[in-house]
C-alpha cells in the first residue's frame, strides 16, 4: 500500500536562498535528527542539483543498525521544484517531491513523500505500529531546524 506524507511550510528569505539550501545534498543530513545516523557518503560539494544525480548515503533508523541508501534527482525545475526518487534502501517505493513557490512573505515550501514499504502486509503492520510516526518525527524535527534557520525573529 502507497502512504503519502505532505507538509508544507513558510519559509522568511529569497527563493535562491531556499533553493540553494534545499538543493544541496549535503544539507540533507544537517535537518535530519541525529539519532537516524544519517550521512551522505556522495562528495557534491559546490554542484548544482541535476537530472539523474545519484546520492548515496547511509542511515540507521532502527536500532543503529547502518542502511545503504540510494536515491536518483529524477527531475528538476530549478527555482520551482524537484524529485528524489530511492533506487536501493529501506523502502520498496519512495518518491519525494519538493515544491517551492515564492509569495510576499518569502517561499512556502511543499514536500509530498509517496512511500511504500516491502513486505506487504507486514509492511503495512510496521508502517501503522512504527514508521509512520518516525517519518513524521523526522519531518517534525525538519520543520523547528528549518523554522530556527529561516524563521527565527531578529530582536531589533
Amino acid at each position: 500500500m502507497i502512504h503519502q506524507l505532505y507538509r508544507e511550510q513558510q519559509l522568511h528569505c529569497d527563493l535562491e536562498t531556499a533553493w540553494e539550501f534545499f538543493s544541496a545534498p549535503d544539507n540533507l543530513s544537517k535537518i535530519t535528527p541525529k539519532d537516524m545516523g544519517f550521512t551522505v557518503l556522495s562528495n557534491f560539494e559546490n554542484t548544482a542539483i541535476f537530472e539523474s544525480m545519484l546520492i548515496d548515503y547511509t542511515v540507521s533508523p532502527i536500532l543503529g543498525f547502518p542502511l545503504k541508501w540510494k536515491t536518483k534527482i529524477t527531475q528538476v525545475d530549478r527555482l520551482k521544484n524537484f524529485t528524489d526518487y530511492q533506487q536501493k534502501g529501506p523502502y520498496k517505493y519512495w518518491n519525494h517531491f519538493h515544491e517551492f513557490i515564492p509569495n510576499g512573505d518569502g517561499v512556502l515550501m511543499k514536500d509530498t513523500v509517496d512511500y511504500e514499504l516491502p513486505f506487504g502486509f507486514l509492511g503495512n503492520i510496521a508502517h501503522a505500529l512504527l514508521v509512520k510516526k518516525k517519518l513524521e518525527s523526522i519531518f517534525d524535527f525538519r520543520f523547528k531546524v528549518l523554522e530556527q534557520k529561516f524563521n527565527k525573529q531578529n530582536p531589533l
